[in-house]
């Protein structure tokens, strides 16, 4: 080829913006599927030894890329563990730790979520020029003030587009299951009103028959007692399934109450759509699965087809919509230059066993404070080219490091808040073999119930446990008297000594060490105090209140008073309870009601 003719191809090259060579475009940045499933355990997983339920679509990635052995939530729980891993913050800093009874959000009418001010990685990336998209789940709120305001919606968050759950999947989404919603509550604002109404009967009886001299007065306000009580107890808890359950596209409400049967056909079919009409521009998509949370799926084509009933059912038909956006990734010739990243928000959920998790080898699960079963989750990185096949990174690494990394890999050089995560990339390419975290701090809600520590001079990962739940039987089971386990009061057990255990020799965190087996048993104590005590300093606005860690025992384990900068708790009943007036509706509320037959753009 004459050097003319070659200078005019190369220059043909450029103005297309193609590498014929590569397949990429002039902008290297890479493309990012992020896939965060719900409550799945660790154990789940054939890559991290499940030998009887089939996952080769996830173990095709940890094959074709690099896998995480000591992958971290920052929480046991859903919403404080997904405003950490989209902020790189530990929840407690966006107000989402919850110092009450009520770890999550409850109701998609409260005015409590992610607040206007935080940061997410989506947003991070949308100023570098991305198209962004969450496609699932979100349950990190919707309006603050208003219906319509949607201060808290992923739109206002740095997702271009959303289609799905602005709530979660809960049992009251499908009719005839319990009830997992204030259960307790719920039924003595039943009772009450049972027995106001009982009240009103007899006394209207008495005074028909002439036995009692009653006033209208008294009556009128009975009648009147009675009708609240009705009211506060049935309408924010038999409309659950209209109000909580709904699916919208942007901000506009599109299915209520949503249709199980179809939902996750649907969600797949817009994450496919998402990443085939980006396909020749940066995009992130952040595809949240409603699989495996109760209530399971009832899927035809997988029911009755895994070993473990309809939870093994969903497992395997989750790993199938994974295997799908794989193929849709590689058959739009994306593989080179898309990250592709899939893990759980938190451990499985233990309770039940017929509708539950297995954690493999980690004790506890879902909503158990610091146990390894309950933060312990499948890490997963594929990047053909970019990152070596089947690697195997044993150090800690945490939900929170996605942030940092996407924002290296997207050529953000902005300046920005201090984070809680760490860039990847260095372990992930193997440039490096020790994890940036020394220290990991375990929350259940904003009480502070463990810590990890990895000393720099050795491969040892030291676990100091100041609090932990109190659940039977110990390892297997779950806190059988509540739905989920509390973070404080006769809920826990807190240690004085803590309980230290040294997960690479003791991984199922069963052999507590002791100044007469562990040399270092003292300094580990030590060491982790002071980093305590300097994390507490990272807090502003808020610190240990119910004790120090030298102090001995605290009910509950210390607990931060508040979130730093002075963020509103957005765990407060206050923000928690249902609010009419925030209730997202398609039509005219209360009379809620449409069905989603609508395509996915583009």
């Amino acid at each position: 080829m004459r050097p003319t003719r070659l200078a005019s191809l190369a220059l043909l090259v450029l103005m297309l913006g193609v590498d014929e060579v590569t397949g990429l475009g002039l902008d290297s940045r890479p493309n990012f599927v992020l896939i965060m499933v719900d409550d799945l355990g660790i154990g789940d997983v054939g890559c991290y030894g499940n030998h009887t339920i089939r996952t080769p679509n996830i173990d095709r990635l940890a094959l074709e890329g690099v896998k995480l052995s000591q992958h971290i939530a920052a929480a046991p729980l859903c919403t404080p563990s997904r405003a950490a891993f989209l902020t790189g913050r530990y929840a407690l800093r966006s107000g989402l730790a919850s110092s009450g009874r009520v770890p999550v959000l409850l109701f998609l009418a409260g005015s409590g979520g992610l607040p206007p001010t935080e940061t997410t990685f989506a947003k991070r990336l949308q100023k570098q020029g991305y198209t962004t998209g969450l496609v699932g789940k979100w349950h990190l709120g919707v309006n603050c003030v208003s219906r319509g305001d949607h201060c808290h919606h992923p739109n206002q968050h740095g997702f271009h587009y959303f289609y799905g759950l602005p709530f979660t999947l809960f049992n009251n989404c499908v009719p005839g299951q319990p009830v997992d919603v204030l259960a307790d509550v719920e039924q003595v604002l039943r009772s009450l009103s049972q027995l106001l109404g009982l009240a009103l009967l007899t006394l209207v009886c008495l005074r028909a028959l002439g036995l009692l001299s009653v006033s209208v007065g008294l009556l009128v306000a009975l009648t009147c007692l009675t009708a609240g009580g009705v009211a506060v107890w049935y309408v924010p808890f038999c409309f659950l399934q209209t109000w909580n359950c709904i699916v919208m596209r942007n901000q506009e409400v599109v299915e209520q109450p949503l249709v199980m049967e179809t939902l996750a056909e649907r969600m797949l079919n817009e994450a496919q759509h998402f990443i085939s009409r980006n396909a020749h521009q940066p995009f992130l998509l952040f595809f949240s699965l409603a699989h495996v949370h109760t209530p399971l799926f009832n899927s035809p084509a997988f029911a009755g087809k895994s070993h473990h009933g309809v939870y093994g059912d969903n497992v395997e038909e989750m790993d199938w919509i994974i295997g799908q956006v794989t193929e849709t990734v590689d058959s739009l010739g994306l593989a080179n230059n898309t990250m592709m990243y899939f893990t759980s928000d938190h451990g499985g959920h233990i309770e039940d066993p017929q509708r539950g998790g297995w954690n493999g080898i980690y004790k506890g699960g879902k909503a158990m404070g610091g146990w390894e079963g309950g933060i312990r989750v499948p890490g997963i990185f594929r990047w053909p080219g970019r990152l070596p096949a089947g690697r195997v990174v044993d150090q800690p690494t945490s939900l929170m490091d996605l942030y940092p990394t996407l924002r290296h890999l997207a050529q953000d050089t902005e300046a920005d808040r201090p984070l809680d995560g760490h860039d990847l990339m260095p372990l992930l390419e193997g440039r490096s073999r020790r994890s940036e975290h020394q220290f990991m701090f375990h929350y259940c809600g904003s009480y502070l119930h463990a810590v990890r520590w990895q000393p720099p001079d050795c491969d040892s990962v030291f676990k100091v446990h100041y609090v932990t739940p109190i659940f039977s039987p110990a390892g297997t089971g779950g806190c059988s008297d509540q739905e989920f386990c509390s973070c404080y009061g006769d809920h826990v057990t807190s240690h004085d000594p803590p309980l230290v255990y040294d997960l690479l020799h003791d991984p199922t965190e069963s052999r507590p060490l002791s100044p007469a087996n562990e040399r270092r048993f003292a300094e580990v104590l030590r060491r982790v105090d002071e980093a305590v005590a300097v994390h507490r300093g990272t807090l502003p606005g808020g610190h240990l209140t119910e004790g120090t860690l030298n102090e001995g025992p605290v009910t509950g384990g210390p607990r931060t008073k508040g979130p730093e900068h002075g963020v509103p708790n957005q765990m407060s009943w206050d923000h928690i309870l249902w609010k009419p007036w925030l209730q997202p509706c398609c039509g005219t509320f209360p009379f809620c009601g449409c069905q989603d037959n609508s395509r996915p753009p583009g």
